[in-house]
């Protein structure tokens, strides 16, 4: 009966030191290089950015890394202080821009502009999947002076990937606004 109950103890065992190994194989590990995609201007867009790849980020020559993903909005992503600290280690400037899903906010946007007019370049912005990064950077180029006409912004958009068509009122509003205020 001794013998039987330490058979079982070892059939669980390695059964489930099965189970784990195989979860880790056929997890899929995230890329090791970030995928960047052009917006304009040497400014990028890309998903979540992990602390490990500031370094190779650096070594690709940016100099500035936004964050737009406010913290805690899920279990598995590092915190802005997390990546500050990286960055800091890595060499990059780093701005944290929380920018929560549905309406983007007026000051976000600003922040973005602000930042995007006084950070050296190339800088790359991201969010969990890229999507409010690049609409909000969408937004804040529309507001620029001198920036990019509202097609322009909607095909840099477009061609990451993302799309911010239903940004395309708010966009002309924000062109309109800065070509009245330059008069």
């Amino acid at each position: 009966m001794l013998k039987l109950r330490w058979t079982f103890l070892l059939a669980v065992l390695v059964g489930m030191a099965g189970v784990i190994i195989a979860a880790l194989a056929t997890r899929t590990p995230p890329s090791a290089e970030v995928q960047a995609h052009a917006l304009a201007g040497n400014i990028s867009v890309t998903e979540q950015v992990l602390p490990a790849q500031l370094a190779d980020l650096a070594g690709r020559g940016f100099r500035m890394v936004v964050d737009l993903r406010p913290d805690g909005e899920a279990a598995d992503q590092p915190s802005s202080l997390q990546m500050r600290e990286a960055a800091r280690a890595a060499g990059v400037a780093f701005a944290y821009i929380p920018v929560p899903h549905g309406t983007i906010p007026a000051e976000a946007v600003n922040r973005l502009g602000q930042v995007l007019g006084t950070s050296q370049k190339p800088v790359l912005l991201y969010c969990r999947s890229g999507s409010r990064a690049a609409r909000t950077w969408a937004l804040a180029e529309a507001s620029r002076p001198g920036g990019l006409d509202e097609r322009a912004i909607l095909q840099a958009v477009e061609q990451t990937g993302l799309d911010a068509s239903d940004l395309q009122a708010d966009i002309a509003r924000r062109i309109a606004a800065r070509t009245g205020a330059a008069r």
